[in-house]
């Protein structure tokens, strides 16, 4: 009979209430045991056991001979084996949490590193050494997939110095990791079990001849496939020289904790990441912003309105407004072929670049053609270019010199009668061709004209947020629509025109974001 606390088990606590509530003396016989004497008892065996049996005496009452009550003896009989079995399988289930108590002290203690821990390297020591520990392996490393490089990253180890050990190569041969992470499962090897191979190439294994251990680190996403992310690999086990398939079971589990605390580090630092891009890209705008001049620039002396709205934070759209010598006036408008960062470098530069040349050239023409010196090396390597339009206004001479690099929304609108005189190209966009070209020369009488300058952000812009304007159509914006606004509005300033491109423009779009950089700038004497 088991043990129970206090020496007594519960069958045998459980009898003598059994035998008060049926008449009958019990007993426990084991076989082997002299038998009762003859027509004394019954037996009866007791289900689930072995070698045990339940004697059924009649406990001095006649009315009550052994015979007489068989279907009793055998439920009496059954009863007993039930708590009999119900107190083996305590046993067991107490036992087996015994013997695995470290091993779900491990799986426990790992869930709180991982909990309270965002980085992965400040827990990967910690887990190693505990779970070292608890398989009782000397050496122990951890590596983590570099996907970009291919290769297996060691973030910790035990029992070695990890500054030390090389990067695997995913692709490598020889290199058991290499194996596990690449085929997804299990690779154990017992030096004990003479037909055990080693997985491992002979040539440089420093630990050939010892058991070692190596799981792969998976992580799925919820319906998702599992996917390899790493390898633990422990080795030179303490005692015995295999590792069993408890390790394996546990190093699993263990590993898919790791998995997932892996994947979760990753996430951090990849959202941490966008912020801080988010962060840099909304400086980058403002600074943008902050190169392009405000019409105050030439308050008192002309009537001027400019806006940029970039497709992205930052963009590749601008202009600029001088004050010159001898009370002449320059504006500018450019447009590089892309947007986004290649295309604001390009635009700082020009910015920089394009009151220098103004100041010291003498004609619109040699200002674009220094600025496409000055931008060369830039435009060769990004392999862009960009369109200029670059006037200057001379009002005590009567007239507009004007040098355009392949830049189409350039024109002269009349207050007179709201007619829209396009302001030709005088040479190819600079970084596209080299080209000298030479100056265009009109009259200009103040309060006559209007410069309307514009970028193709502006004509190519979709309508309805890029469904057609609502009919079912690829419509686009156009340059009608803006020099429209312009012959209506001559009479009003150059800010009401603008708000009211600006608007039209909102309204056609649906107030989608712009796929384009749009700019605006008009421009009265």
């Amino acid at each position: 009979m088991p043990d129970a606390p206090g020496g007594l088990t519960r069958v045998e606590r459980l009898l003598p209430l059994l035998e008060r509530l049926a008449g009958m003396q019990l007993r426990l016989r084991r076989v082997g045991e002299a038998p009762p004497p003859p027509g004394s008892a019954r037996l009866e065996p007791i289900p689930e056991t072995e070698g045990l049996w339940l004697e059924i005496g009649n406990g001095g009452r006649k009315s009550l001979t052994p015979g007489a009550s068989p279907g009793v003896g055998r439920e009496l009989a059954e009863i007993i084996g039930s708590v009999l079995s119900a107190e083996r399988d305590a046993v067991q289930v107490a036992a087996e949490l015994s013997e695995r108590y470290e091993e779900i002290d491990l799986i426990y203690t790992i869930s709180e590193i991982l909990g309270h821990t965002i980085r992965l390297d400040e827990a990967a020591d910690r887990i190693l050494r505990e779970v070292s520990t608890v398989v009782g392996a000397r050496r122990a490393t951890l590596l983590v997939h570099d996907a970009e490089q291919r290769v297996l990253r060691i973030v910790a180890a035990r029992g070695m110095g990890a500054q030390d050990l090389e990067p695997i190569e995913v692709d490598d041969a020889c290199s058991v990791a290499a194996l596990v992470f690449r085929e997804m499962r299990i690779v154990s090897y017992d030096p004990t079990d003479p037909t055990a191979p080693n997985p491992g190439c002979p040539e440089g294994r420093n630990y050939r001849g010892q058991a070692f251990l190596s799981v792969p680190v998976l992580y799925a996403a919820p319906g998702a496939r599992g996917k390899p992310i790493g390898v633990i690999n422990l080795t030179d086990r303490e005692g015995g020289d295999a590792f069993t398939a408890g390790d394996r079971k546990l190093v699993a589990a263990i590993a898919n904790q790791i998995g997932a605390a892996i994947e979760n580090a990753r996430l951090v630092a990849r959202d941490l990441g966008q912020q801080r891009v988010l962060r840099e890209l909304e400086l980058a705008r403002d600074l943008q912003l902050k190169l392009l001049p405000s019409p105050g620039v030439l308050a008192g002396r002309v009537d001027v309105a400019a806006r940029c709205r970039q497709a992205e934070s930052v963009g590749g759209d601008f202009y600029n407004l001088l004050n010159l010598r001898a009370d002449r006036i320059g504006v500018m408008i450019g447009d590089v072929t892309s947007h986004g960062f290649s295309a604001a470098l390009i635009m700082a530069l020009v910015m920089a670049a394009s009151g220098i040349h103004a100041e010291s050239a003498e004609t619109p023409t040699e200002v674009l053609r220094r600025l496409e010196a000055s931008l060369a090396d830039e435009l060769a390597s990004t392999e862009m270019f960009l369109t200029v339009f670059y006037a200057v206004v001379d009002p005590k001479a009567g007239r507009i010199t004007f040098a355009n690099a392949g830049h189409p929304h350039a024109f002269l609108v009349s207050t007179q009668t709201g007619k829209a005189v396009r302001l030709e190209a005088t040479r190819p966009p600079l970084g596209l061709a080299t080209a000298a070209g030479a100056d265009a020369t009109l009259t200009w009488a103040p309060r006559e004209a209007i410069i309307c300058l514009f970028t193709d952000g502006v004509t190519e812009a979709l309508g309805g947020g890029g469904g057609g304007g609502g009919d079912g159509r690829d419509e686009r914006f156009g340059e009608e629509r803006v020099l429209g606004h312009v012959a209506r509005l001559r009479d009003r300033s150059a800010r009401e025109i603008l708000e009211s491109v600006h608007a039209d423009l909102a309204g056609f779009t649906g107030g989608a974001p712009p796929a384009d950089d749009r700019t605006v700038v008009i421009l009265k004497v």
